[in-house]
């Protein structure tokens, strides 16, 4: 008896913060398995027009949610015959960080955002899967500079503490972190540029660096790892 072949398809955890606690982009399927529930943004590679599952996650993040994010990295691969009723399945995953502005749900139909803390049960191992991307994101987060991908393209240098701390959940020392960012050599100020409408002294306002603006992780690419998913 001929074996099914295995399933192998990439999903997506978009990050944004709002307020203080990071949320998840999900999607509303419209087909089984599953149809109706909420799940992550995903896929089937498509070998046609994808040189690596890097290029299928910008692709399939692109195509859903309308979003070219600065940052991705893939997270890791789940596989197994029991999460996905159709069959034994491997899935390659990837996290983005983007600033909550750029997801619109008026551009992808059925998108909506959900605290990664008061996550319900989400179809396939979708969950797992986010907390295993929060877990990683809390992790780097401690000694990089992974959150300022949460920021818009201008920001000052308390708004990009509070995302730390938000992140973190705990304060950080303003001397430290302020050390910290010097020796991280990502930012750069925005010559003349300060923040507007603050009663007491205006802030600097801050940018990425060129070379890191619009980075897709190249860690992806040696790492082992909608409507078609």
């Amino acid at each position: 008896m001929p074996q099914k072949p295995i399933i192998c398809t990439i999903d997506v955890v978009l990050l944004c913060l709002q307020g203080s606690a990071l949320h998840v982009a999900l999607l509303k399927r419209d087909k089984p398995p599953f149809e109706g529930g909420y799940a992550l943004p995903g896929g089937f590679i498509h070998p046609e027009e994808d040189a690596d599952t890097l290029d299928a996650a910008a692709r399939m993040l692109n195509e859903k949610t309308g979003i070219a994010s600065p940052y991705l990295e893939q997270l890791c691969t789940f596989s197994g015959a029991a999460r996905d009723p159709r069959g034994w399945s491997i899935s390659i995953v990837y996290y983005a960080l983007v600033p909550a502005e750029l997801i619109k749900p008026d551009r992808a139909p059925g998108l909506q955002l959900q605290p990664v803390d008061q996550l319900r049960t989400l179809p396939f191992d979708h969950k797992e899967i986010v907390l295993a991307a929060v877990e990683r994101v809390r992790s780097k987060s401690s000694y990089s500079s992974l959150p300022v991908y949460l920021c818009g393209e201008q920001f000052t240098l308390p708004r990009l503490q509070a995302v730390y701390e938000a992140i973190l959940g705990e304060p950080i020392n303003k001397v430290s972190f302020r050390r910290k960012m010097d020796e991280l050599d990502m930012l750069e100020p925005v010559e003349g540029a300060l923040e507007a409408g603050r009663a007491n002294r205006p802030a600097q306002l801050y940018r990425l660096k060129n070379q890191y603006r619009n980075r897709l992780s190249l860690s992806g690419r040696a790492m082992t790892a909608n409507s078609d998913h």
